[in-house]
């Protein structure tokens, strides 16, 4: 690619990433974008084949890297022994929630283009994907303190996907509020300790 190519391709992401931010991928013009960038309809599709196309290549890069942290996490604690895992409770998350508060700031537009504008794209459901991970990771770990001998009430489904939608709708909130990142930091470990208490006390531990 060219000096030109890439200039182009940059005044088209950079054209995307304002038209998304401000109206959302379902009312976001491919007419406004190609007018934003300079180009004309016929080189947008030089570059990408649709709005849809632009939309997850200004995404999917960090759509990857949050669902990988936090993959890697909930494997990273299941994996360890059984005995172990009460000692680890809430260590391993609280890392991969900091870690992912300094990601959202370090890529804020991109970020909250996936998390806020997200309706009518294929990434529409990424928060709904981490409740679900999270839920059957819960489960999981309660079947491990019941094995490590804790008399562990019966949990329903839909309690534990409410707390868990609570989590990481929380989580994500700060980017709706455009909320300062040394607020958002505060405000995500007061939930993260609510929430981890509120599991303590009705898991009975």
């Amino acid at each position: 690619m060219n000096n030109n190519d890439a200039t182009t391709l940059q005044n088209i992401l950079n054209a995307g990433k304002k038209e998304f931010l401000e109206k959302g991928f379902k009312s976001a013009s491919l007419r406004n974008i190609v007018k934003e960038a300079g180009v004309t309809t016929g080189a947008f599709y030089g570059y990408f084949s649709s709005k849809e196309a632009l939309y997850a290549s200004i995404v999917e890069p960090h759509a990857a890297a949050i669902m990988g942290r936090f993959m890697q996490t909930q494997i990273g604690f299941s994996n360890l022994p059984p005995e172990e895992q009460p000692a680890h409770m809430g260590n391993e998350s609280g890392k991969c929630i900091n870690w992912t508060i300094d990601y959202l700031y370090d890529h804020y537009d991109e970020v909250k283009i996936l998390i806020c504008c997200s309706d009518g794209t294929s990434y529409e459901n990424f928060i709904d994907t981490m409740v679900e991970v999270e839920v059957e990771s819960t489960f999981k770990y309660i079947e491990v303190l019941k094995m490590l001998g804790n008399d562990v009430p019966e949990l329903s489904a839909e309690l534990c996907h409410m707390i868990s939608n609570g989590m990481f709708n929380g989580l994500f909130e700060v980017l709706r509020h455009d909320m300062p990142k040394n607020n958002a930091k505060i405000f995500i470990n007061q939930l993260k300790e609510f929430n981890m208490a509120g599991w303590m006390k009705i898991m009975g531990l």
